[in-house]
């Protein structure tokens, strides 16, 4: 119970509801004994009767129809205030349900980029879904159940005690061995619902990348070998599932055996204590048949409650991991940050934390606000991860990044990314319309202004081609797009934006030169007052800029403008030469 006990946030959140289904189970359970009393009364009434032929049939048949009624009514009662312990409990448990993947759902979004490198999205959709999904019958059903099987023992013990306390010995006689059986079956179910849950997130990490990636499997038809793997896969999780189930078979059975004795207990003892009179009545083996009866279902429910507790701790414990876990990228400043433009790297070095790689080595550049910057370099140079230091995705291994004269880390986090727009490298769009897909940068945005956005990215004559135009819908990720016109439509989003800081990322290989050229003098224009930043690999990007760095290995080789760089002997001039004649072989 160790890891559950990081829900008593949540109970304490709802101690109204949590309090007033103990109170509705508590009067419920009080009801419910009326029964196994007014029959007990009747069978007493019926054997006077019987060895009192004096005794009017009349006022025995009254008080037959006047317990029979008052059995209805009670009935009814209990029946109405478990309708009411239900709506209090089980509703409470779907506010934890909504409020615990709420709070999963925003410790995604606050871990680290490295988080999202160590873990895969199957399992992290399976621990939001499937886990919490565990945990909510522990808040729900497991806690109710648990709540009335304590109550309902009390109060039955405490009626049949009153009656006779010996026979109540005898009757509680199995408990023990129920007890131990319930605990070997607990300790049983947590290990192998903790294996089955690990194979669960398997198999939907499985099924999401294959999802995800099923062009390049159709492309290379490797649809049989992966569809070979699945079954394995799902052969495995489905064998857990099967031994997890087989334990949990064993409850059922256990408890109706434990039961069935207890009545045996009840029917064999009572008839020897009646015989040698120290029962009084026949009645009083009926209402302890009855008790006995009325902690059948709690009893039987043991098991499955002990399985849901058990599940739900499992599921519990996988959600902790990433629940207690610290964002590497901390908001230390809390008070709004007013951004500018003016960048400064300063001696600035980051290693990666999961390859080890030395991406940058005491990198150090200035950019003013209005000025654009412009970053060539060969593949793994380095020069995606000053844009991601720039957004704050990872913070400096050494060295300092100044926003303002501020030191980066000192800004407010959220202030200094609503700052930026970026284009990634790999352009993401979400699996809606082209509009709302360039509304992302600004969500109050007019269709005039998403409509400008996207001539100034060259794609409006692209959307409009579409027979839903802007209200087009895309596939996963952007597929209903060309690669050129998904980049197009990502640097719409950045633009509309209307950010401070402008990072575009490689963001127009998949387009032709022409397109290009059309889309950078937009963008100069755009740009005239923003501080941008532009990685590329291609000179006709960076030719306009007001400075270029080349890097290499993670260190800055050359710098300066276009006409300087392309007079010097070095990268840039021959990466300048390489591309002209290429253009002009075309």
């Amino acid at each position: 119970m160790k890891e559950l006990s990081y829900l008593n946030k949540y109970f304490i959140k709802y101690k109204y509801s949590f309090s007033l289904g103990i109170l509705f189970t508590i009067i419920a359970q009080i009801f419910m004994l009326f029964t196994p009393k007014l029959i007990s009364q009747s069978f007493k009434a019926i054997e006077a009767f019987s060895k009192d032929k004096t005794v009017a049939s009349t006022v025995i048949r009254e008080e037959l129809i006047s317990n029979v009624l008052l059995i209805i009514a009670t009935t009814i009662i209990a029946g109405f205030l478990t309708f009411l312990m239900r709506q209090t409990l089980i509703v409470m448990s779907r506010h934890i349900e909504f409020d615990l993947k709420n709070e999963v759902f925003r410790q995604y979004e606050n871990l680290s980029q490295n988080f999202y490198k160590q873990n895969r999205t199957g399992d992290l959709m399976n621990r939001i879904s499937e886990d919490v999904s565990k945990v909510r019958m522990y808040v729900g059903p497991a806690v109710m159940y648990s709540i009335n099987t304590i109550i309902r023992f009390t109060i039955v013990i405490v009626y049949m005690y009153n009656v006779s306390p010996r026979l109540t010995t005898y009757t509680l006689l199995p408990l023990p061995l129920l007890s131990y059986g319930i605990f070997k079956l607990s300790s049983e179910i947590n290990k192998r619902s903790t294996i089955f849950q690990q194979y669960l997130s398997k198999v939907s990490s499985f099924s999401q990348e294959i999802f995800s990636g099923v062009r390049v499997i159709k492309a290379y038809s490797l649809e049989d070998q992966h569809q070979n793997n699945m079954i394995a896969l799902a052969n495995e999780s489905k064998n857990k599932s099967l031994n997890l189930a087989k334990v949990q078979s064993l409850f059922g059975p256990l408890m109706l055996a434990l039961i069935g004795i207890s009545n045996l207990v009840v029917i064999y003892f009572g008839g020897i204590m009646y015989i040698d009179g120290t029962i009084k009545s026949i009645g009083t083996i009926a209402e302890f048949i009855l008790y006995v009866n009325m902690l059948t279902w709690p009893v039987a429910s043991l098991g499955w409650v002990s399985s849901m507790v058990q599940e739900a701790e499992a599921s519990q414990k996988r959600l902790n991991e990433f629940l207690k876990t610290e964002p590497e990228i901390q908001n230390k400043n809390t008070k709004p940050s007013i951004i500018e433009g003016d960048i400064v790297f300063n001696n600035v070095s980051f290693t990666y934390e999961d390859t080890k790689i030395n991406a940058l080595k005491n990198i150090s550049f200035t950019v003013n606000k209005g000025e654009t910057l412009a970053i060539l370099g060969k593949t793994g140079s380095g020069k995606s991860t000053i844009l991601s230091l720039i957004s704050r995705l990872y913070d400096t291994t050494d060295g300092a990044i100044l926003i303002d004269n501020t030191e980066i880390s000192s800004l407010n986090l959220f202030d200094l990314r609503n700052s930026i727009g970026i284009v990634p490298q790999d352009a993401f769009l979400f699996s809606d319309s082209i509009k709302n897909n360039i509304k992302f940068g600004k969500e109050n945005a007019t269709d005039d202004e998403v409509a400008a956005a996207a001539k100034s990215a060259v794609v409006h004559d692209n959307i409009m081609g579409f027979n839903k135009q802007y209200e087009t819908i895309l596939g996963e990720r952007g597929i209903t797009l060309s690669g050129g016109q998904k980049q197009r439509v990502s640097i719409a989003r950045a633009i509309i934006k209307n950010p401070p800081i402008l990072l575009f990322d490689d963001c127009l290989s998949a387009v032709d030169t022409e397109t290009e050229e059309t889309i950078l003098n937009n963008l100069f224009q755009i740009c005239k007052d923003k501080t941008t930043i532009i990685v590329s690999h291609r000179v006709s990007s960076a030719k306009n800029a007001n400075r270029i760095l080349i890097i290499e290995d993670g260190r800055i080789i050359q710098q300066g403008t276009h006409n300087q760089l392309v007079n010097q002997e070095g990268y840039y001039a021959s990466l300048y030469l390489k591309q002209l004649s290429e253009k002009e072989m075309l």
